[in-house]
């Protein structure tokens, strides 16, 4: 009789399906419910029936990755769980802040994310302005819940992981020189080191706060690090990608901004066809990465990669 050896198919829909489905309903949860005059409302909007949910489902593969070395103890496997769910949603509401600040008048003037009008536009600047600081707020206080049986070590590590990836060494960072970059040209060192901050680095962050809801050891870490610093970089050569060659329909978010507002980007510094080679380079760079780490399953991880440079919006 001939035994077929081989590891079953990875199922990515399935799984991604599944965890969407639990990231949905805690943010449903968790958002806005009572915040006070309009705010939760604005709060919800901003956050609620959207997105690509990337950095929630990075932290849920990450923490899967890891799970091995849980140990025999059920409960800490179960609390290394809720701090994994609680660091998608947290970080979720980071990158949606994100959002909310870059659209207004003041950053981006934007009018439409997500295939619907931007927070702004929708209820006004000055609830968006709090919007957004309240969404920031609400992401450090979802990864210290009262009564809670995750360890207060994995709680402060989650907090500074986070905290890292969205300040002035990572994503606030980043659009800081993004702004001051306008008409600017900018060689690829300057380009990848922007690009690594705004938007990658909050997706190498939602690793690592997957990484930490449980046991990783330094090569792990230095392994999935470099994961995600590649697959962050990929996300934004892909993005620059997608602003020349899709339409607003298609990408739910006004096309061809970055030409209009003189933006230096991957196709105006390397050309269209050098930048898509870029993004499976990046992409071949994450995969290798994940081999280094020994984990014995990050197939979850390897289909998140794929998907980054495969998207078409």
């Amino acid at each position: 009789m001939n035994l077929d050896t081989r590891p079953p198919i990875f199922d990515f829909s399935g799984w991604s399906s599944q965890h969407l489905t639990r990231v949905e309903q805690a943010l449903s949860q968790w958002v806005g419910l009572d915040a006070p005059a309009g705010l939760g409302e604005a709060m919800r909007y901003a956050v609620l029936d959207g997105g690509k949910r990337l950095r929630p489902l990075l932290v849920l593969a990450a923490r899967e990755a890891v799970a091995s070395a849980d140990g025999p103890d059920a409960a800490l496997r179960a609390s290394y769980n809720d701090a994994a769910l609680r660091a998608a949603c947290a970080v979720e509401l980071i990158h949606a802040y994100s959002l909310v600040h870059d659209d207004m008048p003041c950053m981006d003037n934007d009018v439409l994310r997500r295939g619907k009008p931007t927070v702004h536009v929708q209820f006004g600047q000055a609830q968006a302005l709090l919007a957004g600081d309240a969404l920031q707020a609400l992401a450090f206080e979802l990864l210290t819940p009262d009564d809670s049986a995750i360890p207060a070590g994995v709680q402060a590590r989650l907090c500074r992981l986070l905290a890292r990836a969205a300040g002035s060494a990572g994503m606030a960072g980043g659009q800081a020189i993004d702004l001051a970059s306008v008409g600017v040209a900018l060689n690829e060192a300057q380009l990848r080191h922007m690009h690594r901050l705004k938007t990658g680095a909050l997706l190498q962050g939602s690793v690592l706060m997957g990484a930490a809801s449980g046991h990783a050891d330094a090569a792990v870490l230095e392994g999935l690090s470099t994961y995600g610093a590649a697959l962050g970089l990929a996300f934004q050569v892909v993005d620059d990608i997608l602003d020349v060659t899709a339409d607003a329909a298609t990408l739910g978010k006004t096309a061809g901004k970055d030409a209009a507002h003189d933006k230096p980007t991957y196709v105006s510094l390397l050309g269209l066809e050098r930048a898509q080679a870029h993004a499976q380079a990046l992409r071949d760079q994450a995969l290798a990465a994940l081999v280094t780490t020994g984990l014995p399953d990050t197939r979850a991880l390897a289909a998140l990669a794929t998907t980054v440079v495969n998207r078409s919006h």
